[in-house]
């Protein structure tokens, strides 16, 4: 029987085979999720990765924060010097513009650039909770700035050891420097890391935080001169209390090797100027939790 006019044959079907196959390997879980998120943000805040041009500030600050310890190990070599010129401790503090600058710069790399660019929508979805976003992007951060704090100790310490001095000593001065930079890296990457998630332009983070950081250490260093001038180093003392940077050289006077105007005189006020210091890291990083769980709820 013939096929009625106007209406078309149908064409037989074709299975075309292009290889898509379903996800048959392990799935990871949370953990190697975050675990990744640091392992990234850590490059990121080196530049690797990213642009060439991405990769220059924070290079040039390590190299420039590391040419004192390359320069200190030169004179103890050549000259014959028989202890370090610079103690541990105090290295951060003669360093820490630069430091301050680099988690300045770099933080809005890890905070801002998700919600500038919408990413964050993605990261904050399932499987992924706001909070262990906020403590990733932390730790990341926070990897990047020990490097910085830690690499000079570990020099130091090579070329103490190497020069022979005494090792018991080298030892627990090198203890309570990696101690103190623990406690300085928390609280300059809560404060740089709350900072930058509040805004998606990073000009408003580095700027802020640069304020907050550096400025506002100029302004308790002031403060701590005319105290300490005025023969009022009590005021000096409880000033030390606003400023990260003015409670890690008061920590390093009390333990180390370092001076400072107004340092702690008793251990009730070393015991606060940890407090502080532990503090602002614990306040700013429950801060990230709180912005990123808002964020995630929009």
């Amino acid at each position: 029987m013939s096929q009625p006019s106007g209406i078309p044959t149908p064409a037989s079907s074709v299975i075309h085979d292009i290889g898509y196959r379903p996800y048959a390997g392990s799935r990871l879980g949370l953990g190697a999720i975050a675990r990744a998120l640091v392992v990234t943000g850590f490059r990121n805040a080196f530049g690797l990765g990213r642009s060439g041009r991405s990769k220059i500030l924070p290079f040039v600050l390590l190299a420039l924060n590391l040419a004192p310890a390359l320069a200190i190990v030169g004179v103890v070599v050549f000259v014959g010097l028989d202890e370090l010129p610079i103690g541990y401790a105090r290295y951060a503090a003669q360093t820490q513009v630069l430091l301050g600058i680099f988690v300045a710069s770099q933080a809005p790399v890890l905070f801002s650039r998700d919600q500038r660019h919408g990413t964050i929508a993605l990261y904050l979805a399932r499987p992924l909770p706001a909070p262990v976003y906020a403590l990733a992007r932390w730790a990341a951060l926070l990897a990047a700035t020990l490097v910085f704090l830690l690499l000079p100790i570990l020099i130091l310490f090579v070329v103490a050891l190497l020069c022979e001095f005494d090792l018991t000593e080298q030892v627990k001065d090198a203890g309570v420097a990696v101690v103190l930079a623990l406690l300085l890296a928390g609280a300059l990457t809560g404060v740089a890391g709350l900072i930058s998630s509040v805004s998606t332009r990073r000009g408003f983070g580095v700027m802020a935080t640069i304020a907050f950081l550096l400025l506002g250490d100029g302004v308790v260093a002031s403060i701590q001169a005319i105290a300490h001038e005025e023969g009022r180093p009590r005021i000096g003392e409880i000033a030390g209390l606003f400023s990260p940077y003015s409670l890690y050289r008061g920590l390093v006077a009390a333990w180390a090797d370092g001076t400072a105007l107004t340092p702690p005189t008793s251990t009730a006020m070393e015991v606060a100027y940890v407090a502080v210091l532990a503090g602002i890291a614990v306040a700013c990083l429950a801060g990230l939790v709180w912005r990123y769980r808002k964020l995630a709820a929009k």
